[in-house]
């Protein structure tokens, strides 16, 4: 059991650093125009994030001990397909609940 104090300490730190941060970008910055090179990086930032977080959850889920579901794999397969066929990220979204959905891992 962690205590109160080291606790607060890491909100408390991970706060200031989540400010930090955007105070790079917003205080220093300001209204100055960025590089285009740098605008062209920013742009992709979405892209690359998203995947990074979603793909340990595909193919090491904890809820199987780290060994890949083949459920998991057919629903992440047809999110991909349906957004990159329609290019609509709801429909991606419902189309890959609905896989999970019938295979009945969100109803137990």
């Amino acid at each position: 059991m962690i205590d109160s104090t080291t606790l607060w300490t890491v909100i408390l730190a991970l706060g200031f650093g989540s400010f930090a941060l955007r105070f790079v970008f917003l205080g220093f910055v300001g209204n100055r125009p960025l590089p285009g090179w740098l605008l062209r990086h920013l742009r992709y930032t979405a892209v690359a994030v998203l995947p990074a977080l979603i793909a340990p959850l595909i193919l090491w889920p904890a809820a199987n001990n780290g060994e890949p579901d083949p459920t998991r794999l057919i629903a992440a397969t047809v999110t991909f397909a349906v957004g990159f066929a329609t290019r609509n990220v709801i429909a991606a979204m419902i189309c890959g609940a609905l896989v999970m959905l019938a295979s009945g891992y969100i109803l137990t």
